[in-house]
């Protein structure tokens, strides 16, 4: 292993990184919550349905598996569609408090121009385009994968192994970050090695 900051680098050479945006490229993860919160309370949603440490737990999912679940969990009827966009809309309202991950956007400046780069997200694409653009780094990646992309998405492996194809690179040579349990797993199942990114410290209010 080698250390970057605080990250674990594997020590071995790869033919491309891609990263996972929310929570690992970017601190964004309170103000997705915020979003959350905000869009389910439009719906009369009890806020005891979807609590902080449920979300982080289902980090990295797209927004309307989640509602699904949701439903099935809790026995509503939310339509995914209409939950995904009022989300959609409080978190642009939010994007001023997003904030870089310092390691792992220095070392994927550390890495431009030496390997291809992609993003594989759980967001949609004009949500993770206006991230991007809010934090000054969309001129990094040579490929932005969506949930939109693919048929599955994550945990499923789908949206790891379409930016590989996207990058003209074998997966199982290429080095993810990524910070979510269903992101992770993604990751790995489609033959990646994974470094970890730990969770941004926020104090309690």
């Amino acid at each position: 292993m080698i250390k970057f900051g605080e990250l674990d680098i594997p020590a071995g050479s790869y033919d491309a990184v891609i990263f996972d945006l929310d929570g690992t490229l970017v601190d964004s993860m309170p103000a997705h919550f915020a979003a959350w919160s905000d869009a389910l309370a439009q719906f009369n949603v009890p806020k005891d349905v979807f609590p902080e440490d449920v979300f982080y737990s289902m980090g990295g999912r797209p927004t309307t598996d989640i509602v699904a679940e949701i439903n099935g969990e809790f026995g509503l009827s939310l339509d995914p569609a209409d939950v995904a966009l009022a989300k959609r809309e409080a978190f642009m309202n939010l994007l001023g408090q997003v904030e870089i991950n310092e390691d792992v956007v220095n070392y994927a400046k550390s890495m431009r121009g030496k390997v291809p780069m992609g993003i594989a997200t759980g967001g949609t694409r004009v949500v993770a385009e206006k991230t991007l653009q809010a934090v000054g780094i969309s001129d990094l990646f040579d490929e932005v994968v969506t949930a939109s992309d693919v048929e599955r998405g994550k945990p499923a492996p789908d949206i790891f192994v379409e930016t590989a194809n996207r990058l003209e690179v074998d997966p199982k040579k290429c080095l993810a970050f990524e910070d979510a349990p269903a992101g992770i797993m993604a990751a790995q199942c489609a033959g990646m090695d994974v470094v970890t990114v730990p969770a941004p410290f926020h104090c309690v209010k």
